[in-house]
């Protein structure tokens, strides 16, 4: 059976930035969606105060829902780590795998700042939150086309996105496997949460790098297709999840 992506941008991109990585991923035969959360990119004009996690989750839970999607690989992007943390929570009997793209990976109650203190910096009296120019910020892109291109995709983001905490109260949630990818060309001060050595569910912790910065889906798309293909290969069919 096909596995079927669901790939989640990150705060101040747009689903355009896994254009690189979703024929890669269509070439195997898997089914590959890659939605535009509310108020970013062609959808920016959406964007208001009351833009936050809330309304990100819906919109992936709307998509699970909408197109009768089970037995899915999650793969949350950065801030989608909080997305897909909540959307987990919701329809967890949907989700066959969580991966965490050098992702924020919460725990129940906590939002974005607790998360990634270093965040509260980017908020200021405004309820916008303009992205960090890149190659400056978080992306860790060099080259200048793929510079130039990220820019043509980049737009403010609500302050509630990053204030707004999470449900992960749902016991179902922890049944589901997890995969950690981290991205280890970072800049100074950013490092991610430790991965403890046993999953929820019980399973040895799955961990694994890529030799680049931030925005990987960019610079190594194929290497990127390559580890979630065989992280999709190594993840059971739930049974009884979907429909």
């Amino acid at each position: 059976m096909p596995t079927t992506f669901v790939l989640v941008h990150g705060a101040w991109h747009s689903g355009q930035a896994w254009s690189r990585v979703v024929p890669l991923l269509g070439a195997s035969g898997s089914r590959v969606f890659a939605p535009t959360l509310t108020g970013y990119g062609e959808t920016r004009h959406l964007l208001g105060p009351d833009v936050g996690l809330g309304t990100h989750v819906a919109d992936v839970v709307r998509l699970l829902v909408d197109e009768d999607l089970s037995d899915v690989v999650l793969v949350g992007h950065s801030y989608a780590g909080m997305v897909i943390s909540g959307v987990a929570n919701q329809v967890p009997e949907r989700i066959a795998r969580l991966v965490y793209l050098d992702a924020m990976v919460p725990a129940d109650g906590e939002s974005a700042l607790d998360v990634l203190p270093v965040s509260r910096n980017m908020i200021g009296d405004d309820w916008r939150v303009p992205a960090p120019p890149a190659p400056f910020g978080l992306f860790g892109l060099t080259d200048a086309a793929d510079i130039a291109w990220l820019n043509t995709m980049v737009s403010d983001q609500s302050a509630l996105c990053l204030r707004e905490p999470v449900a992960m109260d749902n016991p179902a949630l922890g049944q589901i496997p997890r995969t950690h990818v981290h991205c280890t060309v970072k800049p100074p001060g950013v490092e991610p949460r430790p991965v403890p050595a046993v999953q929820p569910n019980g399973d040895p912790a799955d961990v694994r790098e890529l030799p680049t910065g931030h925005d990987c889906m960019i610079t190594m798309p194929a290497e990127l297709a390559g580890l979630l293909l065989d992280v999709a290969s190594r993840t059971p069919v739930r049974a009884g999840a979907g429909r």
